[in-house]
């Protein structure tokens, strides 16, 4: 129930914010709460990608996306995910979550998110979605033109190219 919660809070504060660009780091002020922990009594490990959606609707809605998504029945899946776990999140303790486009290439989109305490990375996850139309793939071209993106992609980093394969 709590994660629905979290849900509205952040699309309603989504809606208040700044607009951002396509490529802009988005960030969210989250605490970690008791339906968070695992049995070591720290932020379960599934938990992170299900904080990590909420940063991408935060970012969906802050760049725009969200209306094109409605305007063209587009739809995200995500194909894979990859997390590193440096430093526990202890219980009630206060983070950031960052969440930025890094590129895309013909097929897929890639995303970091980092959850931040200060300046100290606790964890950092890696992820590559697509968009859908029925069932039809969305070209990543025409996903970053929709965006008022003409351009191609930053270069992405292979390391993570090749750690989301």
């Amino acid at each position: 129930m709590n994660l629905i919660f979290r849900l509205i809070w952040i699309v309603l504060a989504a809606f208040r914010k700044p607009a951002t660009g396509v490529f802009d780091e988005t960030r969210i002020c989250l605490r970690v709460l008791p339906n968070d922990l695992d049995t070591n009594i720290h932020m379960n490990n599934g938990r992170y990608l299900t904080i990590m959606d909420l940063g991408r609707v935060d970012l969906t809605i802050r760049s725009g996306l969200w209306r094109v998504m409605r305007a063209n029945r587009w739809y995200p899946v995500v194909g894979s995910a990859r997390m590193v776990f440096r430093r526990p999140l202890d219980p009630f303790q206060a983070y950031e979550l960052t969440t930025r486009v890094a590129g895309w290439d013909g097929k897929w989109v890639y995303m970091e998110q980092r959850f931040v305490v200060g300046e100290m990375v606790h964890a950092r996850g890696v992820l590559k979605a697509l968009f859908l139309k029925g069932r039809e793939k969305v070209p990543s071209a025409e996903l970053a033109r929709a965006l008022g993106h003409d351009g191609p992609s930053p270069d992405l980093d292979p390391e993570m190219v090749a750690a989301l394969d």
